[in-house]
């Protein structure tokens, strides 16, 4: 490997080295595999780019270009073109407001933060321009001392925000990368150094390699004792970038539950589902197909998005708190046995609501947020693996009951009826549209909800995922979204027709596997609106189409107090159709109201393939697997061509076959070419100083040729010889076979993995490479000539003037003197 080479590899390493200092600032690590992604990108076009005649300013350029396009497909293929492959226009407007929400996250989590796609793409852009600035100075400015500057910049970020999360061990990762790049380029000055100085005596003495082993064990020992020191100097209590011990901004009073929102959560998962199983639980609840496994709930919109109202948590004792609004306690329990599996390690947890009692093994793991009824981890990974009891009450009104529900009291309508005076108009007006013709609270939400259900709305999880009131205006406009869209417009409109909301988020209910024992995957991640009812407390509504179960309850049994709505229907987007309910009877109710029927996906299947074309994202898929099978085989197509050209393969007349006056010194030629680059393909490079015979020797020893092979290797080689050095060639025999024939015998020694690797991957084929960066290079110095030439024809009458004007001006001067 070149020192160039070693370089790029080890610059690499260390920026990813250092990079896993920034693994605390969220809460899930899979980021950094993108980060490592990136890095192993920009090293690839480095090298790349670095191989061409350009200049070097030009290197670092196609790395930002470089850098910029994987961030498009990585944070915006959603928008990308040609069946998401190439990223377009509206491409760089969606990273651009996946970036504006990672600067608003910023501002708003406490670490570690939830992993959304904004702080996700804050993290691995940041890494990436890094690698950028770490290559460009190591390796194309060969500065490796100076690299150490960036990669101390992102070590200070990531540690000086990890806080106490912080740990010796990233300081060491990042300190040893940063000193495998310093001996990769030390070790190079050295040997140059020697070379000059020393002549062969290199190893002897103390030479180069004691002086590299002397320069080495100098930086391991200064990397220990950075390590050992500190451990004996005494602490400070407050310093500069002192953070304290106290509970970070943006965490839960009491103990200090985790800064983990699960509305940011859900939002990050639901775009890119891994369909992998994060739980199961057995309930002995008699509606057990339509049980959701609830959370928490956001009660308070500042109209950019849902929050919790109060932050104040209490450690948890095992007893929930008493339902908000429950006037009768007589209601039925039900309990439920709860198994989390390894896939989920931060999360609230997942709880029927209301629940009465929950039995967990260490109540201090957890923080209870009274205000609704949510219990917090109060430390990692508290619910990794975690077993656990819950008995919840079921709460199953009819629909007169709700009718004749009282008014909320007053307490309960100034928290959760507020809402910001900046919102929309639209929200506001098309609430009471819709619902204009409903008379009770109760009927209202049916309308709502119906309305939502409806055909006009489409379940689109890849939409933007903000829930603010520009979202609600985009959502309302485009009627497409997914569940964060329908819960949150939903509970606004409720607190605008005096109905108090919340947004709930948790889980629907999981694939049966028997015996009342459910599975509950990452698809399942749900947000829904709980709605206050006097006498009954927070009740679940589900607006969402096609996903949940909508309860019992919402279901008008009695004839509704409402007339028919007359608002006019918004128009559905051109291309929406609605899903025919199913007739497969082996398809239960709850399976129909969640669209998972067998014959609904089939249809919804046949209506997006049409006549069995492939899709756009198949075919563009399939062109770039196309192109990068092309560029692999570029070199074995190319030596075919060459190959056939100069043994004249085929019917026609070519160099390497007689002709009526016996082959011309170019076909001689030609077959000299083409013997020595078989030999080259084969594992003999060739060697431009020896003569056609002494380099036909070498062929015929080092590739052991048997006496056949070895005598038409030395046929092509006098023929050459004439050629060159005679003063008339008379060359009639044919030389294609002799070539042939020396290159099955050069075949015959080697393995079947070094022919097949003479056919796929050639050696001599680095011709190509040379001569399309000498045509670049051709190419640059003309166009710089032409240049050249433009601005002198430009600039020739004016330098022709001045001097003319100057001298005249000298004239005179020197006559009145």
């Amino acid at each position: 490997m070149t020192t160039r080479a070693k370089l790029t590899v080890y610059a690499a390493l260390a920026t990813a080295l250092a990079s896993l200092c920034l693994t605390p600032l969220l809460t899930s690590k899979g980021w950094i595999v993108h980060a490592f992604l990136v890095v192993a990108v920009v090293a690839a076009v480095g090298a790349g780019l670095r191989r061409t005649p350009f200049y070097r300013w030009t290197v670092p350029v196609g790395q930002f270009a470089a850098l910029f396009v994987v961030l498009l497909l990585g944070f915006a293929s959603s928008s990308a073109v040609f069946g998401g492959v190439v990223p377009g226009p509206e491409s760089v407007r969606t990273l651009g407001r996946v970036l504006g929400q990672g600067f608003t996250d910023v501002r708003d989590y406490a670490i570690p933060a939830p992993p959304n796609p904004g702080l996700r793409l804050i993290l691995v852009g940041s890494v990436g321009l890094i690698a950028v600035a770490v290559d460009t100075v190591a390796v194309t400015y060969r500065r490796s001392a100076l690299a150490g500057l960036p990669l101390l910049a992102l070590y200070s970020v990531g540690n000086g925000l990890a806080g106490d999360q912080g740990s010796w061990l990233w300081f060491a990762t990042a300190a040893a990368g940063y000193l495998v790049l310093l001996f990769a380029e030390g070790q190079d000055r050295v040997s140059r150094w020697g070379r000059i100085f020393r002549g062969s005596d290199r190893g002897e003495g103390g030479g180069l390699g004691a002086l590299g082993q002397s320069g080495r064990q100098v930086g391991v020992v200064a990397l220990a004792l950075a390590l050992l020191v500190p451990a004996f100097l005494p602490r400070w209590g407050s310093g500069l970038l002192h953070t304290g011990s106290g509970t970070a901004a943006g965490r839960g009073g009491g103990a200090g539950a985790s800064s983990l929102d699960p509305l940011v959560a859900l939002t990050g998962t639901l775009p890119n589902p891994r369909r992998v199983e994060l739980f199961t639980y057995w309930t002995e609840n008699p509606s057990a197909g339509s049980t959701y496994l609830r959370t928490g709930a956001l009660d308070s919109f500042d109209g950019r998005t849902w929050k919790r109202g109060s932050t104040n948590t209490v450690p948890f004792t095992g007893t929930m708190p008493a339902p908000e609004g429950l006037g009768s306690t007589d209601v039925p329990e039900a309990k439920t046995e709860v198994v989390i599996g390894n896939r989920l390690e931060e999360a609230w947890l997942p709880l029927p609501y209301p629940a009465r009692t929950v039995n967990v093994r260490d109540n201090g793991a957890w923080q209870l947020d009274p205000a609704t009824a949510s219990l917090i981890p109060a430390k990692d990974k508290a619910i990794k693996g975690l077993k656990y009891t819950a008995t919840g009450l079921t709460v199953q009104p009819t629909a007169g009951e709700l009718r004749s529900a009282p008014k909320p009291p007053d307490r309960i309508a100034r928290q959760y009826l507020d809402v910001p005076s900046d919102l929309p108009e639209v929200v506001e007006q098309t609430a009471l549209d819709i619902t204009k013709n409903a008379v009770t609270p109760y009927d209202k939400m049916n309308a709502l909800r119906d309305w939502f259900t409806g055909p006009d709305f489409t379940y689109d999880a890849t939409t933007r995922s903000d829930s603010g009131g520009d979202a609600m205006a985009d959502f309302l406009a485009r009627r497409r979204g997914f569940c964060v869209h329908f819960a949150s417009t939903m509970a606004v409109m409720a607190r605008y027709l005096d109905v108090p909301s919340r947004v709930a988020l948790g889980f629907t209910p999981g694939n049966s596997k028997g015996g009342n024992l459910y599975s509950v995957t990452d698809e399942m991640y749900h947000a829904w609106p709980e709605l206050y009812f006097e006498g009954y407390g927070w009740l679940r509504f589900e607006p969402t189409p096609n996903r949940g179960v909508q309860p019992d309850y919402s279901d008008p049994v009695a004839a509704p107090a409402t007339q028919p709505t007359t608002a006019p229907a918004p128009k559905p987007e051109t291309g929406a159709t609605a899903q025919a309910p199913s007739a497969d009877p082996d398809c239960d109710a709850r399976l129909r109201r969640t669209g998972d029927c067998g014959d609904e996906r089939d249809t919804a299947a046949a209506s997006d393939e049409g006549i069995g074309l492939p899709s756009g994202k198949t075919l563009g898929a399939s062109g770039v697997a196309l192109l990068l099978v092309g560029l692999l085989l570029t070199p074995m197509v190319w030596r075919a061509l060459v190959r056939r050209r100069r043994l004249g393969t085929g019917g026609r007349r070519r160099p390497g076959r007689p002709g009526p006056g016996g082959l011309t010194d170019a076909q001689v030629l030609a077959a000299w070419d083409e013997l020595t680059n078989s030999a080259w393909d084969l594992g003999i490079p060739p060697d431009e100083s020896r003569t056609p015979r002494a380099a036909a020797r070498r062929i015929v020893e080092t590739g052991e040729l048997d006496e056949a092979s070895a005598a038409a290797v030395g046929r092509v080689a006098l023929a050459t010889e004439r050629v060159l050095y005679a003063r008339s060639a008379q060359v009639g025999e044919p030389l294609a076979a002799d070539v042939r024939t020396a290159r099955d015998g050069l075949r015959a020694r080697l393995g079947r993995r070094g022919r097949i690797r003479a056919v796929l991957l050639p050696a001599s084929s680095a011709q190509l490479r040379w001569r399309i960066s000498e045509a670049l290079l051709t190419a640059r110095l003309r166009t710089g000539a032409g240049v050249a030439r433009t601005v002198g024809a430009v600039t020739g009458p004016v330098r022709r003037v001045l001097p003319r004007r100057r001298r005249r001006g000298g004239g005179g001067g020197g006559a009145e003197s």
